[in-house]
């Protein structure tokens, strides 16, 4: 069988018809695939998560990277973006829906998709994911370790994002989060009070928590990785995406 990807930069209908750019990649092969819209942390629009990108690609799902900064720092370093991004507040939770909508539209209408997307993010990243999940209509969604769902921002940071674990009655899909022991943003007590609300609105969701993991357990270019938590943390993702995103 042959076996191959395709990756490139392109532009897509973000929230209120904006023009932004984003990561696409994709397999090659004779079959619809699943999509999935990749959510990029705060550190932006980088290298790493186009890698994650690519890496779903390989696994059988066309993956889109929407660039959440494309308004505020057009071209701009991921670094000195996210920077510009931080100081503004962070990205609004409305233009958030917004763009992730506009990312599931552009990959339903790819000619080599089956119409499913999931939604998958990573820290910050996570709680979009969650916000999307809660906002508009995704198949599957996954938070790994998603800060700021349960709790406020610690003072200082300059983000104004507001905790949205309220939403969980609005979750409009299944829902897999991956989550370390050792995380300060979200703690194992966050996660629980996520767990709960979960419970009490009747929501299909499975949780994993990795001991001797703190948050950003799945970089590895960074001190954070954990290989045997991340590995079998992609194993779990994959097997959620196929459950729920297969033709």
């Amino acid at each position: 069988m042959y076996d191959g990807i395709f990756a490139e930069t392109t532009t897509i209908s973000g929230d209120g018809g904006d023009l932004i750019e984003a990561y696409l990649a994709r397999p090659l092969g004779p079959d619809p695939v699943g999509s999935v819209v990749v959510i990029h942390h705060l550190p932006g629009y980088d290298a790493a998560t186009k890698e994650i990108a690519r890496h779903f690609a390989t696994l059988g799902y066309a993956a889109l990277m929407p660039n959440l900064y494309s308004r505020e720092a057009p071209g701009a370093r991921p670094d000195d973006a996210a920077a510009t991004v931080r100081a503004m507040g962070g990205v609004p939770d409305a233009r958030l829906v917004g763009d992730v909508a506009g990312a599931a539209a552009y990959l339903r209408a790819l000619p080599y998709t089956n119409g499913k997307v999931g939604v998958i993010g990573y820290c910050s990243g996570s709680r979009q994911a969650f916000l999307a999940a809660t906002s508009t209509q995704l198949d599957a969604a996954v938070d790994c370790y998603g800060a700021y769902v349960v709790t406020p921002p610690p003072e200082g940071s300059n983000l104004k994002w507001l905790p949205i674990v309220d939403r969980a009655p609005m979750l409009a899909c299944p829902l897999l989060g991956l989550f370390g022991a050792d995380d300060k943003y979200p703690t194992p007590e966050d996660v629980g009070v996520l767990k709960k609300a979960l419970d009490d609105a009747g929501k299909t969701y499975e949780f994993h928590t990795y001991d001797d993991a703190g948050h950003a357990f799945f970089a590895p270019d960074r001190p954070s990785y954990r290989p045997a938590a991340a590995v079998e943390g992609w194993q779990r993702i994959n097997e959620f995406f196929a459950r729920y995103l297969a033709a």
